[in-house]
């Protein structure tokens, strides 16, 4: 834990020197001292949840989830122990869902159990990686066991979903896609998802039908959608663990849904691996080789 906080610091700075780069956000670090930090989810009750793994791949290690505090920057445990946490989502009451990648599972539990009693929402899959939940109910996830294979040369990835009501049931959603990193959802049932060596963001409208939204992209990795506002967030990481002080092209972006405008949010952090968006519009990021949670507010 100790020597991750020089990275904090140079994080801290990287938000200071790079806040021109988007006049219309204010940036801070709202947690620093984290052990590689990854998967983020914003709570409606003003606290976000987090997965940390330092120790990927190791079941009863120090990789967690944890919460934390915003009003005073207070961390607890939420579960401790499982493999490789990436990826966190909250549902409506509360209810935390995460990927265990190695493990090949996907975990549930509420914030206020005991930090032993996660239950599996689904057993035996393929690298589980990104997921998102709707206010039905329904959890979306994605499957890369061959990150960066399309289905015609071999790959198995998928974007899949579930029914917390229903476990029994997997509806596949698409595949062949060569990396899909990252999954959001909206409530009327459209999906964003990151491909991450694609180099690409697809959606999948109410109808089903499924369409590149953005191309051209640089490593795009987490993805979040602000609905009421009608904004889609995205983390870039092409350079991991290199700060822009140091040549790092790591960045956030955010695209306009409506008017099809795409904004860099913020440039320079070492690496953004994943992002949420808070009800009152504020965003939130996980830098983990820098052990960070950053926060970027709207002027």
């Amino acid at each position: 834990m100790h020597l991750l906080r020089p990275l904090a610091g140079l994080a801290l700075a990287l938000v200071t020197a790079h806040a021109a780069l988007a006049t219309d956000y204010t940036f801070k670090v709202v947690a620093t001292g984290l052990a590689k930090p990854t998967g983020i989810a914003a709570c409606r009750t003003g606290r976000l949840y987090f997965s940390e793994i330092p120790t990927p791949g190791i079941g009863g290690g120090f990789n967690a989830v944890k919460e934390l505090r915003l009003h005073n920057g207070t961390t607890r445990v939420i579960h401790q122990g499982e493999p490789e946490p990436v990826n966190i989502t909250v549902d409506r009451h509360g209810i935390l869902y995460w990927t265990c990648r190695s493990a090949g599972v996907i975990l549930e539990q509420s914030p206020y159990a005991p930090a032993t009693t996660a239950m599996p929402l689904l057993t035996g899959l393929a690298k589980p990686t990104g997921i998102a939940i709707d206010d039905d109910g329904r959890v979306y996830f994605t499957q890369v066991p061959t990150p960066g294979v399309p289905g015609p040369a071999g790959g198995t990835n998928t974007v899949s979903s579930v029914s917390t009501h229903n476990h029994s049931r997997v509806r596949l959603v698409s595949q062949g896609e060569p990396e899909p990193t990252d999954i959001a959802a909206s409530d009327d049932g459209e999906l964003y998802w990151t491909c991450k060596s694609a180099n690409v963001i697809l959606t999948r409208n109410e109808r089903g039908q499924i369409s590149p939204l953005l191309t051209g992209l640089n490593k795009p990795v987490g993805i979040a959608l602000d609905e009421p506002r009608k904004l889609l967030f995205w983390t870039e990481v092409p350079t991991p663990g290199v700060p822009g002080t140091a040549g790092g092209q790591n960045k956030i972006w955010s695209y306009d849904l409506k008017r099809k405008v795409k904004t860099l949010v913020h440039s320079g952090d070492p690496e953004p691996t994943d992002i949420t968006v808070a009800r009152n519009g504020r965003i939130y990021w996980t830098c983990t080789s820098a052990g960070v949670i950053v926060e970027a507010r709207r002027n």
